[in-house]
């Protein structure tokens, strides 16, 4: 192993019981490739793109957005769409360097504003599920 410079590191187990949130999503996405594949359970492979496409776009509640608005700051476009707005956008191009310097600083600006607006509406979230949770609880004598 030393002579094609690989590491040798101890690592804990692998253990998905103990991860809830990739646990939840996994079941979203299992959820998704049932629907999509149907009876010919063989072809799930060819279907996976599709559901994880639908899965990134698909609103979700705890971040008050999609995940592919989370990681890139835009509403996601159908390929239908996009053929219609590319004419658009390339009538409109500005090549200025300046001006597109201070438009990805803004982006970035408004990218980081929104992952902490997620971040909290994934705390108003929790605790309104701790609450109804917590509502149903029943003291024991």
């Amino acid at each position: 192993m030393q002579k094609y410079g690989v590491t040798y590191r101890l690592a804990t187990p692998y253990h998905p019981q103990t991860s809830g949130q990739v646990e939840v999503s996994n079941r979203g996405l299992k959820r998704i490739l049932k629907r999509a594949v149907g009876e010919n359970h063989a072809s799930w492979s060819d279907k996976l793109d599709d559901a994880l496409w639908a899965f990134r776009i698909a609103y979700k509640t705890p971040i008050g957005c999609t995940p592919y608005k989370l990681v890139f700051e835009k509403a996601c476009h159908l390929p239908v769409e996009l053929e219609h707005k590319a004419y658009r956008a390339l009538k409109h191009a500005n090549f200025d360097l300046k001006t597109a310097g201070d438009h990805s600083k803004v982006q970035i600006n408004e990218l980081n504003e929104l992952r902490d607006q997620a971040y909290e509406n994934s705390l108003i979230y929790k605790e309104k599920i701790k609450r109804l949770y917590d509502s149903k609880i029943k003291n024991r004598v």
